[in-house]
């Protein structure tokens, strides 16, 4: 039986973090070195040895088993198995009533997770599930963590300590970075479909803009946002009503500009690209039949075009999403605001709890895009 290549790999990679770094480490306060800790050093012995065999057992899966389905029952076993062994770890060295101390995974943990993450996706890579499915795995996966963590299972663990404490700021940050995103994302279609048809109409204006574009996208996030600050606070000065709006060298204002301005290409160059795959036939036909050029446009062009500005799209909202995390330093909010604050109190769970939501947003999001490009793709002309 030949063992698979990515299999060995992910095994010794997680058997060897296992065997050899801390699973969690213990503070005994937020900012405090921590004091490394191994499986069988916070379990009783039964329970450590039963979660070394499953998930070696796991392991075997992945060397050896060439179904995907089994492959991903391994992987997601695994992945249950190192949550429950987590938390009951941040069970067995929390003191009762204690709210000081923090218990955080270790590196062990992280490579582990991140081993049985690329074993769950290689399985569902070859499992090839349409988009309908790949959005259900998804909201399964993302129900599942959200009913852990309303049950509590994962509360004595250091990041939700850190989420009880910011639990109200915590909605407010993650509301602004979703709307910042979205919002900047809805400006850039505004203005960027119809730049896209002229350009396209028009090919002697398609080298200057999307060049102009393309300067746009090679500066610096940050630059960017330090750019527009300068100009946005002479407007705010200069007028008052803007003032009124909103609009000043800092907050959401330049962070909302930059986005837009770094929106602007994917979806011109999506739109473009995706009107030049349209059959000429197919459009030389409907002028037969006499529809208008604007018929044309909406009822033909577009809706063949649709694929590929989705994924357009998609590429600008994962973009955006990691982004407004930057656009914390000039006071636009969002998630970043903890991720800069942990980073400035040396607070490692403060920063987790606002970079995780920002990559599972991101995540979801080019999950559900991707899906749905597949599916106007595949939907009858």
């Amino acid at each position: 039986m030949r063992a698979d290549r990515l299999g060995a790999l992910l095994s010794a990679a997680g058997t060897t973090a296992l065997l050899t770094l801390p699973f969690v480490v213990f503070k005994a306060n937020r900012i405090v070195p921590g004091t490394p800790q191994t499986l069988s050093d916070v379990l009783p012995a039964w329970a450590a040895f039963s979660c070394y065999a499953l998930l070696l057992a796991v392991a075997a899966v992945a060397l050896c088993v060439a179904n995907p389905r089994l492959r991903l029952l391994a992987a997601l076993a695994g992945v249950v198995v190192a949550a429950l062994a987590v938390a009951a770890a941040g069970n067995a060295l929390t003191p009762p009533g204690n709210n000081v101390v923090r218990v955080a995974p270790g590196a062990a943990w992280w490579i582990l997770s991140v081993c049985l993450g690329l074993l769950a996706t290689d399985a569902i890579t070859r499992l090839r599930p349409g988009p309908g499915r790949r959005v259900l795995l998804l909201v399964a996966a993302l129900a599942l963590a959200v009913l852990a963590i309303a049950h509590g299972t994962f509360d004595h663990l250091s990041i939700m300590r850190e989420y009880a404490v910011n639990a109200t700021r915590f909605a407010h940050e993650g509301a602004r970075h979703v709307a910042l995103a979205a919002g900047s994302l809805g400006a850039a279609l505004v203005a960027g479909l119809p730049l896209g048809i002229l350009c396209y109409r028009v090919p002697r204006l398609r080298a200057a803009v999307l060049g102009t574009l393309n300067l746009i996208q090679t500066i610096p996030g940050i630059a960017l946002f330090g750019m527009l600050m300068a100009p946005l606070g002479a407007l705010a000065a200069a007028v008052p009503l803007a003032a009124q709006l909103g609009i000043r060298g800092i907050g959401a204002a330049p962070a909302v500009v930059a986005l837009f301005l770094y929106s602007l290409l994917p979806i011109v160059a999506n739109t473009v690209a995706g009107l030049k795959r349209v059959p000429r036939a197919t459009v030389d036909a409907a002028q037969g039949m006499g529809m208008t050029s604007a018929q044309v446009l909406t009822r033909i062009e577009l809706p063949l075009a649709l694929p590929v500005i989705l994924t357009g799209v998609r590429i600008v909202l994962v973009q955006n999403i990691g982004m407004v995390t930057v656009a914390a330093l000039i006071g636009g909010g969002g998630l970043g605001t903890f991720v800069f604050q942990g980073i400035g109190q040396t607070a490692i769970d403060l920063v987790l709890l606002g970079a995780i939501p920002i990559v599972v947003l991101a995540f979801s999001a080019a999950v559900v895009l991707d899906a749905l490009a597949e599916v106007m793709e595949r939907a009858p002309a």
